[in-house]
């Protein structure tokens, strides 16, 4: 099984303005922020979610124990709180 690390993927004013002015290697006008485990994920995600601009949702990507595969979650801020709008493997 292929265990890597969780991260987070938004899109933030940085990486918009990284991405127009074609900054050496970005590729993408999102930002992929990865973690050491799900936890400290979970603890930066109100801000990332304040950092993020645009109408899709941040996405997270982790690995589950056990499983093969990409477990994602579809996040958004829902009445002033981090909540999960969609989720499953990928």
């Amino acid at each position: 099984m292929a265990q890597f690390r969780p991260q987070a993927i938004s899109m933030t004013r940085e990486s918009i303005r990284d991405y127009e002015v074609e900054r050496y290697g970005v590729k993408s006008e999102f930002k992929t922020e990865r973690f050491k485990t799900y936890a400290e994920l979970k603890k930066a995600l109100p801000r990332i979610l304040s950092e993020h601009i645009g109408d899709t949702p941040v996405t997270t990507i982790r690995s589950r124990r056990g499983h093969w595969g990409e477990w994602f979650e579809k996040w958004i801020i829902l009445d002033g709180k981090p909540t999960i709008i969609k989720k499953g493997w990928q």
